[in-house]
């Protein structure tokens, strides 16, 4: 009977060593995934200081007021603010001003026209209610626009690595509490 509760204890052990190093493992995986993913994109973020922006104007663009330039086939919203003192174009998130710099804000939704057109209107009704916001402009002198939300803010990384610090920690008291189990078991065996 001893010799088999000794074996079922080293296949539980072996188990829960492989368990806590797939874990280790896994995590290690995820952080260079995220390192370089997610960590380059937020140290690129200039936009780090939190503003406050007044309201100038908002417009929506539609495809005949900007003949001559490439334009896009759905209605964008078009804003101007005050922030830190000057005049600057809000871009919704770091996405908005790469995909279209003539746009502030793209509707998520660009199949059908209506909807978009919808969802831009009531995005620019929401700027007119509020006026004076929040936002996020770069500690350069010379830039003239600012972001209304950072998507790759401090928040966003702490999220990204919330798993893999969960799935190392887990892993390695795992390997710790088999590695303890296994040496108490052995000053047990020796008394």
């Amino acid at each position: 009977m001893g010799k088999k509760l000794v074996m079922a204890q080293k296949r539980g052990e072996t188990r829960a060593l492989c368990l806590g190093v797939a874990m280790v493992v896994c995590a290690v995986i995820a952080y260079y995934i995220l390192g370089t993913t997610v960590l380059p994109l937020y140290q690129k973020s200039v936009w780090t200081q939190k503003s406050t922006c007044h309201l100038i104007e908002t417009s929506i663009r539609e495809q005949e007021e900007l003949e001559g330039k490439k334009v896009p086939q759905y209605p964008c919203l078009w804003v101007n603010v005050s922030a830190v003192g000057r005049w600057a174009v809000l871009y919704h998130t770091e996405d908005t001003r790469d995909q279209n710099q003539q746009c502030s804000y793209i509707p998520g939704s660009l199949e059908n026209y209506q909807t978009a057109r919808a969802d831009v209107e009531k995005v620019r009704a929401t700027f007119h209610e509020k006026q004076i916001f929040y936002c996020f402009s770069a500690t350069r002198e010379n830039e003239t626009t600012v972001l209304y939300q950072r998507l790759y803010g401090p928040r966003t990384l702490l999220f990204s690595l919330f798993w893999p610090t969960f799935l190392l920690t887990g892993g390695l008291l795992i390997i710790a509490m088999v590695k303890i189990n296994q040496s108490l078991s052995i000053l047990a065996a020796q008394k």
